[in-house]
């Protein structure tokens, strides 16, 4: 859903992703930064119960994934490799936004309004593990000639819901907000799955396999 807003920021940060072609920066290395700024922001302040200045860090570098894509098309570097690594990497920088909440939820003194820690750790990691298998059936589906893309929880309505409601647990000091948005998500996530696996049902139903794919001979 959030994916429309996508060419507004492109555009307002069109000037500085300008600026960095015309210094020799690529935009793989503008893709390498933004998931080591983006995991460590999560990794460093999270676990510490420090979510607004980790939320503000993620946000300055997570548009990073907008830039290197504008420079890509810019330079007319555009590539097989630079698409493969922008998504691989994108798979870090997710994790660490929810590795460094299970980080924080593990920890006996964690605050929560809703519930134990342990049950709020147990959601960040069902989190991770929701949105890793939501991006790989777009990315399997895809390989087999099909799509699935869409769904009521992209990749980017995940990050943005989390940020946006874990900075301002940060600014109220609620942690129900935080947890509200797990409980959101897992649903959500969930939800998203179904809805792309429905999706390649309806495109494969009286489709010919692909050579290669299925069950191995003599497996069951």
């Amino acid at each position: 859903m959030l994916e429309r807003f996508r060419h507004f920021w492109t555009n307002v940060w069109a000037p500085l992703a300008d600026l960095l072609l015309r210094l020799g920066v690529k935009p793989d290395h503008v893709t390498i930064v933004s998931t080591i700024g983006v995991s460590a922001g999560a990794l460093w302040f999270f676990p510490r119960g420090q979510f607004l200045a980790g939320v503000l860090v993620i946000t300055a570098f997570v548009f990073g994934d907008i830039m290197d894509g504008y420079m890509a098309r810019k330079s007319g570097q555009s590539s097989a490799w630079g698409a493969f690594l922008d998504s691989t990497l994108d798979r870090f920088g997710d994790a660490a936004v929810f590795g460094g909440l299970v980080l924080y939820y593990a920890q006996s003194d964690a605050k929560t309004d809703l519930g134990s820690p342990t049950l709020y750790l147990c959601l960040s990691l069902g989190c991770l593990v929701l949105g890793n298998v939501t991006s790989y059936a777009r990315a399997r589906a895809e390989s087999l000639g099909m799509t699935a893309k869409g769904g009521i929880a992209e990749r980017a309505d995940r990050l943005v819901a989390i940020l946006v409601m874990t900075g301002f647990n940060g600014i109220f000091d609620l942690p129900v907000l935080t947890e509200i948005t797990l409980w959101a998500l897992i649903a959500a996530s969930s939800l998203t799955i179904i809805q792309r696996m429905l999706m390649v049902h309806r495109q494969a139903v009286g489709k010919p396999t692909p050579p290669g794919i299925g069950t191995p001979p003599g497996a069951e």
